[in-house]
């Protein structure tokens, strides 16, 4: 019998497993979608250079290793930039509900593409900085 504390929670989107970032946000109806799609496209020109995947089951942009990722959920899109760009942004972050690694936007508000922006090409500068130190 498993453990309570140890037992996995159950994925929310059931046993699916996606195998593309289209077939994720194709999961969500409309207005949920093309909130998907914006933050999709923001990152996309932030990390031109970012390959689209899907880690975790959920979207996630990689360039060498993952740079964010990001999900749906009941009443916000979760935002999962790592955890160095966290305190970078701490009084930007300051009107969001975050945490160590995790950033939550509300779906009844619109989407703070500048700072999506910023914190997306504060990954990108971060993972080349480490390529070339390597």
């Amino acid at each position: 019998m498993a453990n309570s504390n140890t037992a996995k929670k159950p994925s929310p989107y059931g046993p699916k497993k996606f195998s593309s970032i289209s077939e994720y946000h194709a999961n969500f109806p409309e207005e949920i979608r093309e909130k998907l799609e914006q933050l999709r496209l923001t990152i996309k020109a932030a990390a031109p250079k970012a390959e689209e995947t899907v880690s975790y089951n959920m979207p996630a942009f990689k360039l060498h290793k993952n740079l964010v990722y990001y999900a749906a959920h009941a009443n916000h899109i979760g935002f999962y930039p790592t955890n160095s760009p966290m305190e970078v942004f701490k009084e930007a972050l300051i009107k969001y509900k975050h945490s160590k690694g995790a950033i939550q936007f509300p779906l009844d508000k619109p989407l703070p593409i500048t700072l999506i922006k910023k914190i997306v090409k504060f990954r990108v500068a971060e993972e080349l900085e480490k390529l070339k130190n390597k």
